[in-house]
C-alpha cells in the first residue's frame, strides 16, 4: 500500500553529480523518516543517508559526508540525495527506504517499506 519509486540514476564519469529522487505513492505520510542505501554485487547493503520526519536531523556514512547531500523536498512526499564529486567506488544499486515511526536510522532493518532501487555507475 505505500510504494517508494527512485529515479534519477545514470552512468557519469569520476568528478560529475547527479540527483536521485525518491517519490513515494499509495498511503504514505510525510511524517516517515526516510533513508538511502547502496549495495553493490556481492556485498551486503551500505547505509548512505538519512532524514527524520521534520528533516531536522541528518546522518550520513562517513565516506559520502561533505560530498552527499539529503533533503526532503515539498513536492509529493519527495526525498532527495544530491550526489557531488561522485567516485567510481559510489557505484551500486540505490535504495529508497522509508520508517513509519518517523525517527532517523543507519540500520537498515529499522525501515518499513523499499523502493526498486536505482542503478548509478560511475567510470573513472
Amino acid at each position: 500500500q505505500v510504494q517508494l519509486v527512485e529515479s534519477g540514476g545514470g552512468l557519469v564519469q569520476a568528478g560529475d553529480s547527479l540527483r536521485l529522487s525518491c517519490a513515494t505513492s499509495g498511503r504514505t505520510s510525510s511524517s516517515y523518516a526516510m533513508g538511502w542505501f547502496r549495495q553493490a554485487p556481492e556485498k551486503e547493503r551500505e547505509f548512505v543517508a538519512a532524514i527524520n520526519w521534520n528533516g531536522g536531523v541528518t546522518y550520513y556514512t562517513a565516506s559520502v559526508q561533505g560530498r552527499f547531500t539529503i533533503s526532503r523536498l515539498n513536492a509529493k512526499n519527495t526525498v532527495a540525495l544530491q550526489m557531488n564529486s561522485l567516485k567510481p567506488e559510489d557505484t551500486a544499486v540505490y535504495y529508497c527506504a522509508a520508517r513509519s515511526n518517523g525517527v532517523a536510522t543507519r540500520g537498515a532493518t529499522g525501515y518499513d517499506y523499499w523502493g526498486q532501487g536505482t542503478q548509478v555507475t560511475v567510470s573513472s
